[in-house]
């Protein structure tokens, strides 16, 4: 995947995190997949009242790319993931990086800033030692 292609991720996922309904972290997050077939796939993060029943936006970005019909662990090329609101580079939460793990097993990973600045890493690195069956 070429710098192009990364930097239109990075810049997807920032408005993907414009819609994040955020009324209690107020922690905006944005995420962009990208799938074999060359779609992207938006998420964003939505709160509840009951923390225990919030969505972040890379799960919602999976399970909405998924139920699109892309192949789990093969058919996502890459996820990029930002916050509006930290200064420094998003990364996931514990459930997310499993979820990450298991389901873009081989995906790039692009922890952006709100400014559009990524670094690149893997699920493996993200989580080493995942929950396996």
């Amino acid at each position: 995947m070429d710098q192009a292609m990364k930097q239109t991720l990075v810049n997807t996922a920032i408005k993907a995190a414009e819609h994040a309904y955020a009324p209690y972290s107020h922690f905006r997050v944005g995420a962009a997949l990208l799938d074999d077939k060359g779609t992207v796939h938006t998420g964003c993060n939505v709160e509840n009242a009951s923390y225990g029943l919030c969505n972040c936006a890379e799960r919602t970005a999976l399970f909405k790319a998924i139920s699109e019909g892309v192949t789990p662990k093969t058919g996502i090329t890459a996820l990029a993931v930002v916050t509006l609101d930290a200064p420094g580079f998003c990364s996931p939460c514990g459930a997310c990086r499993q979820v990450i793990h298991e389901l873009a097993t081989n995906a790039v990973i692009l922890l952006a800033d709100r400014n559009g600045t990524w670094q690149e890493t893997t699920p493996d690195k993200l989580l080493p030692g995942a929950f396996v069956l």
